[in-house]
């Protein structure tokens, strides 16, 4: 389950290669290279009671949660984007664009249950510094249900220092196609297995949200924010990357490594995705899961114009590669996973999907990827039409 080793081995046979496709990724001979792993999909029609077992049969399915993460420290980043006043059509958050609290506990009682010695639920919670706890209060969340749900369950909000002494710095991987390395919060680095809890929904900005794109959020905005520090980390009022990571028009703070190209194109379109797949290369994600229960269409939060609720897809995807996982998902919304720049849902972005596949973390043709439990024919529907 965790390929970081070699994946590092890959990219640097492959760097000096790949360094001029960048700007257009072409298909080449990425898809037969890149390595796969199996998928687990399984219907569940509503949150409550059926998700439990759900998701323990898609972990077995996976080879089981006890090789990977007993005796071990687990950091789960979810999926809390946006602001947690902030609703569509008064529906709560977990229902359309948060991923769903019986999904997240459901995840800690199993880690518990497979032997995890420490879990850290992690997120950083938009233009606050509380604490996670009281930021997930905010939406309507009992977090004392996540620390019955399984023994030493922590949380830490990573939009800042937060509980740590200093920032850890991780390296993408054969330079980087955006940054070098990342500074993040220490408990991205302080710990043994890494899981993103995602949800199933489009991008404004990337085409779609799921486990990977769910890592843009580990970067904490004293560092990458528009009013960040210049020379060292401090948090400024207004509190997004749009300036660092979407339009590059600042560096992070000097304190951390700048970008690499400074007149890369100055496009969200161009610059989100790459910037992802740096994030999940330089920290890779051991388990991936999908929250497609319930969900929204048009966007990532009820800002975002056009967006709307659809019926429930019923549905939970997992697998232990980001990028396959990711891609079954983004076929089971109705989209082609391998499609290009200007086909749905990529119509004004580069690939996340594409990009990644071509650093070598995973493949995302689905004819090489092993589909468990349930057939995407079963479970697929077309999000923009729902």
């Amino acid at each position: 389950m965790n390929n970081r080793c070699t994946r590092r081995q890959f990219i640097s046979s492959v760097g000096a290669a790949t360094a001029g496709v960048w700007l257009s990724p072409p298909r080449l001979s990425f898809a037969s290279t890149a390595p796969t792993a199996p998928v687990s999909v399984a219907k569940c029609r509503a949150y409550g009671p059926e998700v439990l077992p759900t998701l323990e049969t898609m972990f077995d399915q996976l080879g089981g949660l006890r090789r990977l993460v007993k005796g071990k420290t687990v950091a789960v980043k979810l999926n809390l984007t946006g602001l947690p006043n902030v609703r569509l059509k008064n529906a709560s958050l977990g229902s359309t664009y948060w991923v769903h609290p019986d999904v997240v506990g459901a995840t800690v009682h199993l880690l518990g249950k497979a032997g995890a010695r420490r879990i850290r639920l992690l997120e950083s919670a938009m233009a606050t510094t509380m604490a996670l706890e009281e930021f997930m209060m905010k939406g309507d969340w009992a977090p004392e249900d996540f620390t019955r749900a399984a023994p030493q369950v922590e949380f830490e909000n990573t939009h800042f220092l937060g509980k740590g002494e200093k920032y850890s710095r991780v390296w993408v991987p054969g330079g980087g196609l955006m940054f070098k390395g990342y500074d993040l919060n220490h408990s991205y680095e302080d710990c043994d297995v890494f899981v993103s809890v995602a949800k199933l929904k489009e991008h404004g900005t990337a085409g779609v949200t799921l486990s990977m794109k769910n890592c843009f959020g580990i970067t904490p905005c004293t560092i990458y924010g528009d009013n960040a520090g210049l020379d060292e980390p401090s948090l400024g009022p207004r509190r997004n990357r749009d300036n660092t990571l979407h339009f590059g028009k600042r560096q992070p703070s000097r304190s951390a490594p700048s970008e690499n190209d400074p007149s890369s194109p100055p496009e969200p379109g161009y610059r989100v995705p790459r910037v992802v797949v740096d994030l999940v290369a330089a920290r890779p994600i051991h388990l991936a899961i999908i929250d497609g229960i319930e969900t929204m269409a048009g966007g990532e939060t009820p800002w975002n114009a056009g967006t709307r609720p659809v019926p429930p897809p019923g549905v939970l995807i997992a697998g232990t590669n980001c990028v396959t996982t990711d891609a079954v998902a983004t076929a089971i919304m109705g989209f082609d996973p391998t499609a290009d720049r200007g086909t749905s849902p990529f119509e004004k972005c580069d690939s996340t999907l594409r990009l990644a596949e071509q650093v070598g973390l995973g493949t995302c043709d689905l004819k090489r990827i092993e589909v468990r439990g349930t057939p995407i024919s079963q479970v697929a529907f077309s999000i923009r039409a729902a």
